[in-house]
This record gives structure tokens, C-alpha cells and sequence, in this order.
């Protein structure tokens, strides 16, 4: 009985965050939503099918379903679009480079938002998306944060809240670091490596390193990927960190979070690198991954409680705020000194 109910409310889902993914990839490639991105448009076309609440309801353990294991899939398939030799030779200092900027913005980030009030969870899946990669990287994190069955919906809610806060805000210094490029006087190396150091999305790192030119733009997106590919420890550490966190404050030890997914995440960057293959073949792989994160994505806004959504975020968004400005500042001084 169960077996059939979770079925139809699968194929539901199915088809409800497959629809929402599509037209979230379709309306992601246009000129004036580049910037915005495929995932975050998915995410908000999510959020308007809770206008239909029947089909909701109808959808809602699919729906549940699909925000967790195809979320995971989503990031291993994302590992193709890692190559590990063009990572290589971009040398020892890029990678410190991105080390420098996750473990720092995460830090930063943290502890204003605690400082300011915002709850443990909230605030460390703010931090990862300024930090790391934007979306991609709460969805990958969040995993980490064990919850009790009571705290699943708000937990939700904080998911949406942080991809919401490092998508605007990732938007915003994309339009600000294209209209400030002039007054900086940096060589189109030097602007893509602060392109892909300071901007959240990948698709933000694409857009602002594409208005310097084509060295811009490959140097953004290297350092852009030298952040993704720090993703995977990033998970470990904080999983273990949280862990920790919630011992000291009283919780249940747990089994210690080893996010495995990620090691696909890896595997998968190192078949993409290695493994010859048609380069229409990796093409693909990346585009079934963002379509499948997508769908993750879509899940997560039909879900979204959004009395709770608007009433949490103020102070989250004032640290990530704070955060960004002196990411900003920091990389275009490392840019220009060392790059």
C-alpha cells in the first residue's frame, strides 16, 4: 500500500521539479538571467507551484525524495566538470589562493551571523555558499547537518533561506565588480582571478570574468573551480566540526558524518580528467548534472515554508553582506600582488 502511495507521489514530483528544471535551464542560458543562474530560477519556480497545493500534497514524500537523493547525485555528476591538470597548472598559489578564501569567508561568515543572532544552521550553510561555490555548496554541506525528524521542515526552510542569500548577493557584486572593472586597472588575468576568488555562483565567476575577454574568463573559472574542489573536505570538516558542536551542547553523540557522496564527487572529477572520453560525452554529464540539481532545487521551494522563510533572515543577510565586501576587497588586493 505504501510502496504504491510513495510511487504516484513520486512520479509527481518526478514530473514537477523535471518540468521546473527544464524551463529553469532554458531561462538560465538567456542573456539578462545569466547571472542569476539555472538553479537559483529553478529554486523560484519551485517556490510558485506551491500555489497549486493539491499537487503538492499529492507529491509532497516524492518531493521529500528528490530534494535528498538527487541532490547527491547531482553533486557527483557536477565532479565531471572538475579538471584536475588544469587545476594543476594553475599552480600552488591559486590553490592556496582558494584555501585562503574558503576557510576565511566561512569563519567570517559564521560568527558575525552567530554574533547577530542566527541559529548554528543557518548560519554555517550562509557561510559555505559565500565561501565555497553558492548553491551547489549548501545543498553539499547541508547533508552534513543531522537534524531530528521535528526540525526537518525548518531545516528546509534555512536551505532555501541560504541559497536565497548567496544568489542575490552573488548577483548584486556580479553587477558591481563589471561596473567597477575600469577603475581597477587590472590586467584581464588579474580580473578573472578576482572574478572567480570573490563571486559566489559559477555562473556569476562566468559572467563578471566574460566581460574582461577570454583570459578573464578562463582565469575566473580556474580559481572559481579551485573553491568547488575544496567542496568535498569542506563537507568532512564541518561535519565533524557540528558534530562536535552538538556534543558539547548536550546532543547525542552520533556516528561520525562522512559525506560518501562526495567521494563521487571526486571519483567523478577524476574519470572526467583521465578517462578519455568525447568531450560531447562530458558536455552532457555536466548538463545532466545541473538538470538533476535543478530538480533538487525545485524540490527544496516546493517545500519552503515561507512565513518562516521571511521572518529568519535579516541578520543572515547583513553577515553575508559584511562577508562579501571584505572577500571583495581582500582578493583584489591578492590579485593585483600576486597574480
Amino acid at each position: 500500500m505504501y510502496s504504491k502511495f510513495f510511487e504516484r507521489s513520486f512520479y509527481y514530483a518526478f514530473a514537477m521539479t523535471l518540468l521546473c528544471s527544464i524551463i529553469g535551464s532554458f531561462l538560465g542560458g538567456l542573456p539578462y538571467l545569466t547571472i542569476i543562474g539555472a538553479l537559483v530560477i529553478s529554486l523560484i519556480l519551485g517556490m510558485l507551484f506551491q500555489m497549486y497545493r493539491p499537487a503538492i500534497d499529492q507529491a509532497k514524500v516524492g518531493i521529500g525524495f528528490i530534494s535528498n537523493k538527487f541532490l547527491r547525485l547531482g553533486i557527483i555528476l557536477l565532479g565531471f566538470k572538475l579538471n584536475l591538470i588544469d587545476l594543476a597548472h594553475a599552480g600552488v598559489k591559486t590553490i592556496l589562493f582558494a584555501v585562503c578564501i574558503v576557510t576565511g569567508v566561512i569563519i567570517l561568515t559564521y560568527n558575525l551571523a552567530r554574533k547577530l543572532g542566527v541559529n548554528k544552521r543557518l548560519a554555517i550553510l550562509t557561510a559555505s555558499g559565500t565561501g565555497i561555490c553558492g548553491a551547489a555548496a549548501v545543498m553539499g554541506i547541508s547533508p552534513q547537518i543531522k537534524v531530528s525528524k521535528e526540525d526537518e521542515a525548518a531545516k528546509h526552510n534555512e536551505e532555501v533561506l541560504a541559497v536565497a542569500i548567496v544568489a542575490i548577493l552573488g548577483t548584486v557584486f556580479t553587477l558591481i565588480e563589471i561596473a567597477i572593472k575600469p577603475l581597477l586597472h587590472m590586467s584581464s588575468m588579474q580580473f578573472g582571478v578576482m572574478a572567480g576568488g570573490s563571486l559566489h555562483e559559477i555562473a556569476h565567476a562566468i559572467a563578471t570574468g566574460g566581460a574582461g575577454g577570454s583570459v578573464s574568463l578562463s582565469a575566473a573559472i580556474i580559481t572559481k573551480l579551485s573553491r568547488v574542489l575544496l567542496l568535498a573536505p569542506a563537507a568532512l570538516i564541518i561535519g565533524i566540526w557540528y558534530q562536535h558542536q552538538e556534543k558539547i551542547e548536550g546532543g547525542e553523540k552520533e556516528k561520525l558524518p562522512i559525506p560518501w557522496f562526495m567521494a563521487g564527487f571526486l571519483l567523478a572529477s577524476v574519470i572526467g580528467t583521465f578517462v578519455p572520453m568525447p568531450s560531447g560525452i562530458l558536455d552532457l554529464l555536466v548538463k545532466l548534472a545541473y538538470l538533476v540539481l535543478g530538480m533538487a532545487m525545485a524540490a527544496l521551494g516546493m517545500s519552503v515554508n515561507f512565513k518562516a522563510f521571511l521572518s529568519s533572515g535579516r541578520n543572515a543577510v547583513i553577515a553575508a553582506l559584511s562577508s562579501s565586501v571584505v572577500l571583495l576587497i581582500f582578493t583584489i588586493i591578492v590579485s593585483k600582488t600576486f597574480f
